[in-house]
């Protein structure tokens, strides 16, 4: 686990709320700013120690641009057609830089010193900058009104407890006792001690909840989330291989259950493909590709579908956290089930083998997209994504028709009135 994913993982609904309370434009802006500063100074990096510090300085960056992304493009469009195929070229651009990124990274390991794909990546970053400061116009940014106050004793506690939990779970499988050493031990109680304050505080003591409960309210969302977890950490085992812009113009077309049912497939199918993998000798055609593309099929849709939900179900002054809450079950998924994965094969190599291990973290990921499967399709209930009014102006119509409905109950209570004077 990589400082850069432990500080995303623990920081993105901190970031999301700073969204909520200033607005995604500015938080977005300088989260790349400051992505930028720090994947050049990563590239100088003359120490483990130093490439550490700067890939987690790094995370705070990616965490920063992460849920204020999706808060932009949330606000910017409607509920419609056109914003399914907007996040379809989301999830497809995510896949395209990470191939990018594996290209220009082979290039350099061939040709050239390490650094220059940080400083390759700051180029991309960049760009990226510089036409996010062309294209979303200050009059797009997110204006809150009624903005919340960030909770500081939650977002302390969260994070705190989240660090401590990833990193003595997937550390656990390389400690010197396993998960049995001191620091392993005391780092999990502690993380248990710093979430159960955190939830805590969350309920009983902050005013403006860090992670609020309405959040889970809206029907489906909790098992949504731990099956989104469930899903992203089996497709952790596996390289993207593609996705499809097609997704964007099928969205309002298909139930979201059927595409949530395929999402689950395609991720139980990769895990299948590779625990029943003969050996050594093994197709690489007939078992790691269509593997591959299976694993990229299950987390993509559910990925877009889970995405196309949240904004369009949660008011703007949500957006944020939304967006955070929702990329931080995509980061943990793959931290924690990663780590687990990595105790099941340390467990085993000495018994089985290291191939035998490796099957073994494939079953476990059969468990683990399995259970995602039966998630997504007893609680995948997300209507189709068709042109429809936001939250916001769903309030206001239910307040109207209230107000109109008083206004009515009170000129009746005023004609009885003059009915019985008149008697």
């Amino acid at each position: 686990m990589t400082a850069f994913s432990l500080v995303i993982a623990s920081t993105l609904m901190v970031f999301g709320r700073l969204g909520d309370m200033f607005g995604g434009y500015p938080v977005f802006i300088g989260g790349l700013a400051w992505l930028l500063i720090w994947s050049i100074i990563t590239g100088f990096s003359t120490s483990s120690i130093m490439l550490n510090v700067c890939r987690a300085l790094q995370g705070l960056g990616a965490a920063a641009a992460l849920p204020t992304g999706i808060q932009i493009m949330g606000s910017t469009y409607r509920p419609s057609q056109r914003k399914n195929l907007v996040f379809a070229v989301y999830g497809t651009s995510a896949v395209v830089g990470f191939y990018g990124g594996m290209f220009f990274a082979g290039l350099i390991g061939q040709y050239t010193r390490w650094g220059y794909y940080f400083w390759v990546g700051a180029i991309m970053i960049g760009i990226t900058l510089a036409s996010s400061l062309y294209a979303i116009q200050p009059d797009q940014a997110q204006k809150v009104e009624g903005r919340p106050q960030m909770d500081y004793l939650g977002a302390i506690t969260v994070v705190i407890g989240l660090v401590l939990l990833v990193f003595s779970i997937t550390q656990s499988a390389h400690a010197t006792a396993g998960r049995r050493t001191p620091y392993i031990i005391v780092c999990f109680i502690l993380a248990v001690i710093s979430l159960s304050a955190a939830v805590y505080v969350e309920a009983r003591v902050a005013s403006h909840p860090l992670l609020p409960a309405s959040i889970f309210h809206t029907r489906s969302m909790t098992p949504l989330l731990f099956a989104l977890l469930l899903l992203f950490g089996s497709w952790g085992i596996f390289s993207v291989y593609g996705t499809f812009i097609l997704e964007g113009f099928i969205l309002h077309l298909v139930p979201a259950r059927l595409l949530l049912g395929i999402s689950g497939l395609g991720a139980l199918g990769s895990q299948l493909l590779l625990a029943f993998i003969p050996g050594a000798n093994a197709n690489y055609w007939a078992r790691v590709f269509p593997a591959t593309i299976l694993s990229t099929i299950g987390i993509d849709l559910s990925v877009i579908l889970m995405t196309v939900f949240i904004t369009t179900t949660f008011p703007s002054a949500q957006q944020g956290l939304a967006g955070g809450v929702l990329n931080s079950v995509l980061q943990l998924g793959v931290a924690l089930t990663l780590g687990l994965t990595d105790i099941v094969q340390s467990a085993t190599v000495d018994q089985v083998g290291l191939a035998r291990s490796y099957k073994d973290t494939f079953w476990f990921g059969v468990g683990v997209s399995g259970i995602g499967l039966i998630l997504m399709l007893v609680w995948g209930k997300i209507p189709k994504a068709t042109s429809e009014l936001t939250p916001e102006e769903r309030a206001e119509l239910v307040q109207v028709a209230e107000d109109e409905l008083q206004d009515d109950v009170v000129q009746s209570d005023a004609q009885a009135s003059r009915i019985d004077r008149i008697d």
